[in-house]
């Protein structure tokens, strides 16, 4: 293995781009590709509905964020008000030194969040357009809103179940909560191997969907506005790796810390960048606001050719939710382990946040910016993705695609550092803590980094697709087993807090179901 590697890193710098390139690329298709579409067959599993192929699990993920939502009552709306008072510190800031944790409900916040806001945000919304029509954006947006639930349920589990190492760092995350919270359920036996199962699905999920396409995405970006084939990057794009690398190494080796106050700062710059481009094309076409409404509207009840009508759109919609927010997926809560709080409900609240900033905001505005400026109706095969994005912001100024550039590059470094820790604490989880396992965890992420930005690995992200979203299958079995103890922790809450509102709605008042 150590000498396989050595042999991978040789090529990769000293042999001619185009050489080792197609050199290792050759050997993964040989030696890994039917590995990896064996399981990515198997992850994928579809069913047929009204047309439409859809991956049990994906299915699993929207079915489970319904019984969520109704199970605790829609608490993303009558939780909305709460969530934004704790993100902002009305409730307990003024203690937050003497809590435990490492970093503040705004730094996890931000952590999480720049896992979620991606490449899905931008690229992924105009494939659902591009699939499933206007009207996809319309059950995007509602799969976001019934995602809250999960994100609530997922985050509170992992604070309530977190650990506390010797040297003051925290673990937590799925791998906690489904193996201690089953095995104070006296289900010790299915609770071992279902936290060892999400580790070892979170590991390369980091290293390939959270790490390798992110940066290979951005780098062809990069290359596209530099001058594409004629860029020095076209031949030489491992330095671009390299350098993203180097920054991310100097991030991630200060832990959560160092990772939340930097996602603290690029959060915020890269969102608002993104909301300032996108609002100001909006504002150019505003007269074409109403009438983009109603095409979404219409779209999502009476899609026109889309394979398995209505049906179809809404699968597409609630898909490209799921995929974009990441909501059940079990990512996000091993950031908000690490919040300085003593309350797990209310990192749950802050949670609430998460889906709707990045699909009812974000992917919102991606989708008024290629429906409002009729960039859909010229889609044509083969242009979709970033490449359908940025044509709809160059439709209206030419020099939004370097705009969009920048942005994408942000979003990417931004998902890359998040899931560097995801994929360290499920890979300590398996290994151990400790300074040598950490760093060599580490080096390894960084190295993947500039193979990413090299390599056009098929198989490889197939491969780490299916293995983000194998993570949701035992963090929602989890969760299901742990709802009446979760609602039961919500109602305290509600009491200690004295949110009379919430404990008089009669839905609360029945306890039956605890």
């Amino acid at each position: 293995m150590i000498s396989r590697l050595f042999l991978l890193l040789t090529m990769l710098f000293f042999a001619p781009q185009n050489a080792y390139a197609m050199g290792v690329n050759e050997c993964i298709d040989k030696y890994f590709a039917p590995f990896s579409d064996a399981f990515s067959n198997l992850i994928f599993t579809s069913v047929k509905i009204a047309g439409t192929s859809v991956p049990i699990i994906i299915l699993f993920l929207i079915i489970s964020s319904i019984i969520f939502t109704f199970y605790l009552r829609f608490i993303g709306i009558w939780g909305f008000k709460h969530s934004l008072k704790q993100l902002f510190g009305k409730y307990h800031k003024e203690h937050d030194n003497d809590r435990d944790g490492e970093v503040s409900s705004m730094g996890a916040f931000a952590t999480a969040l720049s896992g979620t806001v991606g490449l899905g945000n931008i690229a992924g919304v105009a494939i659902a357009i591009s699939i499933g029509g206007p009207g996809a954006m319309f059950w995007m947006i509602f799969g976001a809103l019934c995602g809250m639930a999960s994100k609530f349920l997922e985050c509170t589990l992992a604070v309530k179940y977190r650990r506390f190492n010797a040297d003051g760092s925290v673990s937590g995350g799925p791998m906690f909560y489904i193996a201690h919270g089953l095995t104070r359920k006296g289900l010790r036996w299915l609770g071992q191997p279902l936290a060892l199962i999400f580790a070892l699905m979170c590991v390369p999920g980091a290293l390939g969907g959270g790490n390798m396409l992110q940066i290979n995405q951005a780098t062809q970006q990069v290359i596209n506005i530099t001058g594409g084939e004629s860029s020095f990057f076209a031949a030489h794009s491992w330095v671009f790796g390299l350098i993203v690398a180097i920054i991310v190494g100097l991030i991630i080796v200060g832990g959560i810390k160092s990772i939340a106050n930097v996602t603290s700062k690029i959060v915020p710059i890269m969102c608002g960048l993104y909301l300032f481009a996108a609002a100001a094309i909006i504002l150019m076409n505003f007269q074409h606001i109403p009438h983009a409404i109603y095409v979404i509207v219409k779209e999502a009840f009476m899609p026109q050719s889309v394979a398995g009508g209505i049906i179809g759109t809404i699968i597409i919609g609630f898909r490209r939710s799921v995929q974009s927010n990441e909501a059940g997926s079990g990512s996000a809560p091993i950031a908000y382990a690490a919040v300085k709080t003593n309350e797990p409900v209310s990192q749950g609240f802050v949670s609430l946040m998460e889906p709707f900033l990045d699909t009812v905001i974000i992917c919102s505005l991606t989708a008024f910016v290629i429906i409002i400026t009729g960039e859909y109706l010229n889609y044509q095969e083969g242009i979709t993705g970033v490449q359908l994005t940025s044509a709809a912001f160059a439709g209206t100024f030419s020099f939004f695609p370097y705009v969009l550039a920048i942005v994408i590059i942000l979003f990417a470094i931004s998902t890359i550092i998040s899931w560097a820790y995801y994929g360290q604490k499920a890979w300590s989880y398996m290994f151990g803590e400790g300074f040598k396992r950490t760093k060599v965890y580490q080096i390894m992420f960084c190295i993947f980094i500039v193979i990413g930005s090299s390599m056009n690995l098929q198989s490889v992200i197939d491969f780490t697709d299916a293995t983000m979203l194998a993570m949701a299958a035992p963090n929602l079995i989890a969760i299901f087993i742990l709802l009446p103890e979760i609602k039961q922790d919500l109602i305290e809450y509600c009491k200690k807090y004295k949110m009379i509102n919430i404990l008089n709605n009669s839905w609360f008042k029945d306890e039956k179901v605890l």
